[in-house]
């Protein structure tokens, strides 16, 4: 082939060559311009939809607070892990590692990525600490995340445990004021739209779709420092006496307020892990007793507004018991003829059956109604019992003999602090609250303020050196109440070796700031009449609670010449 030939080829070659690729440079520029310019809309529509998310932002549940503004209840933030299984599942060789950071076991996690192959979203460990978040983050293992939720944390623990109760893991409230209040205290999450990467990262944020609303906080009667030694002193009963169960309530007689509410056996609430549901019961709300020697004040109090008996009506009580029917009502002694104050100084079976008896029924029924009997509080706390007062149609005369002395009627601690808080309110019945300053309390007057007094100077000398509960005194104040010990009905009757002892009792007396019930179930051992339990505790509360309230000494002119009096059953 010639020279020229050749180069004729080669030209033509290269034109066309030159020709292809503008060509193609030119089909390059025309898919960029309609990438950048004529597409750009459907693109972006695109790329966000595979990467624009909405994500929840978490708000936090409201404080529990006690009177004084101490946390009882608090939210803190932490870290969940989660997974998507579909993403998890290319990388199968790194589950026992993950497992090993999470305290899991590796067979159970893959188990469990197995059955849940078709989703995209899976907890796999809920609140954990920031330390091991942190780690977690660090193994950068695809299809594992971490997500901000709230965890709640209860700084007194087991001593408000009964009263604040719980949230579950999801933060939702479960038992106590956590569950009552539940609308108040729980926070409605907000969401916002981000970006995100292929790792699930927020690479931005996008725009603010709706605002977070934390929950309101919740402040409570509860005084925590009377919470405190309440729960002190019932830990102190329980183990002296090795007893089954306690409960305690203290009132403010003024308000209506719980300043304090324990009992045992309590819980941890920081602790789902160990609760138990028999520990759990608010046992002062939810839990019922007879009340024993603590209702006679009330028929005392029906005698007095009768205007059949004085204070110091004759009440012949020899020789220590009486038939009714085919009964018998017993005396621990004969007492021989004791006056009304004397018959609740020795919590006299015979005599308080003996004025019982001699008033009509209805009366008895409608005064131990109006001091809250047989009905609920109201308080709003879940869960409370009404209790048991039978409708007095149906009474006989063994059955209000022994309602006068408190068997046939069935009482929670908290009703039974309500009732002696009508005494010490000279006769005017108060609603029952678990919140600080909310509303004024509901006062209804049921019973004549000369009666609630005369009843509250009978109730001082139950307290006396004659006294059933010798050991209620405390020094500088002073003290009326009532002792109760009941015999626990068991199948077929009444037990003779398992009892309730019970303390009923405000001071000071001379004008009554608090009321404070103790209730001792099954004290163990020689001692289980109520004062010898129950009473010396209330003392011990009470007379913390009235210095923590700087309530003014009654007694002052006694403080240097009263010598503690010796024990004495009641």
């Amino acid at each position: 082939m010639s020279s020229e030939r050749r180069n004729q080829q080669y030209q033509g070659r290269r034109l066309f060559l030159l020709f292809c690729m503008g060509i193609a440079a030119m089909v390059l520029v025309w898919k960029a311009v309609c990438l950048q310019v004529l597409d750009k809309e459907f693109l972006m529509t695109q790329g966000q939809a595979r990467h624009l998310r909405v994500v929840t932002l978490p708000a936090h549940r409201g404080m529990i607070l006690d009177r004084n503004g101490e946390p009882l209840a608090i939210s803190t933030p932490v870290e969940s892990v989660w997974v998507n299984p579909q993403e998890l599942a290319s990388e199968q060789q790194r589950i026992p590692e993950l497992s090993r950071l999470l305290a899991l076991k590796s067979a159970s996690v893959t188990a469990l990525l197995a059955s849940r192959a078709d989703r995209e979203f899976l907890y796999l460990k809920r609140h954990i600490t920031p330390a091991l978040a942190a780690q977690v983050e660090a193994l950068d293992i695809p299809g594992v995340y971490l997500q901000r939720e709230y965890r709640r944390y209860y700084p007194d623990g087991e001593v408000t445990a009964h009263v604040v109760g719980f949230t579950n893991v999801d933060d939702v409230g479960q038992e106590g004021l956590e569950l009552a209040y539940e609308d108040w205290l729980n926070g409605e999450p907000g969401a916002k739209r981000v970006i995100k990467d292929g790792k699930s990262h927020i690479i931005e944020d996008v725009e603010s779709i709706s605002r977070p609303n934390p929950g309101k906080d919740l402040t409570l009667s509860i005084d925590r420092r009377i919470q405190y030694i309440a729960y002190r002193e019932l830990v102190a009963v329980m183990q002296e006496f090795k007893a089954r169960a306690a409960s305690a309530v203290v009132l403010d007689v003024k308000s209506g307020e719980v300043l304090a509410m324990v009992n045992q056996p309590s819980y941890n609430p920081n602790n789902r892990q160990q609760l138990q549901r028999s520990a759990m019961r608010n046992r002062a709300i939810t839990d019922v007793f007879e009340p024993g020697s603590t209702m006679k004040p009330f028929v005392v109090s029906t005698a007095l507004e009768s205007g059949r008996y004085q204070p110091s009506t004759p009440v012949a009580t020899s020789p220590g018991w009486m038939r009714v029917g085919v009964n018998t009502v017993r005396d621990v002694h004969d007492y021989g003829q004791l006056d009304v104050t004397g018959v609740l100084r020795k919590s006299s079976n015979v005599g308080i059956a003996k004025i019982a008896l001699s008033l009509p029924a209805e009366n008895i029924w409608t005064s131990l109604s109006d001091v809250g009997f047989g009905v609920q509080t109201f308080s709003g706390f879940p869960g409370e019992a009404s209790g048991l007062l039978p409708h007095y149609n149906g009474w006989n005369a063994i059955e209000t003999a022994t309602i006068a002395f408190g068997y046939g009627i069935s009482v929670t601690p908290l009703q039974l602090a309500q009732a002696y808080a009508v005494l010490a309110a000279d006769g005017i019945r108060r609603s029952i609250t678990f919140l600080h300053g909310a509303a004024p309390a509901q006062e209804h007057r049921v019973m004549p303020a000369a009666v609630a007094r005369q009843v509250r100077d009978m109730l001082e000398q139950a307290v006396g050196p004659d006294g059933t509960a010798p050991d209620a005194r405390i020094t500088g104040f002073r003290v009326a109440g009532k002792t109760g010990t009941v015999h626990k009905s068991v199948a077929g009757g009444y037990s003779d070796k398992q009892y309730l002892s019970v303390f009923a009792g405000m001071a000071p007396a001379s004008d009554p700031r608090l009321v404070m019930v103790v209730m001792v179930d099954e004290p163990s051992g020689s001692k289980y009449y109520g004062g010898q339990v129950a009473a010396p505790a209330f003392s011990r509360v009470i007379a913390g609670a009235l210095r923590l309230l700087a309530v003014t000494p009654d007694d002052v002119p006694l403080l240097q010449t009263r010598k503690p009096a010796g024990e004495e059953p009641a």
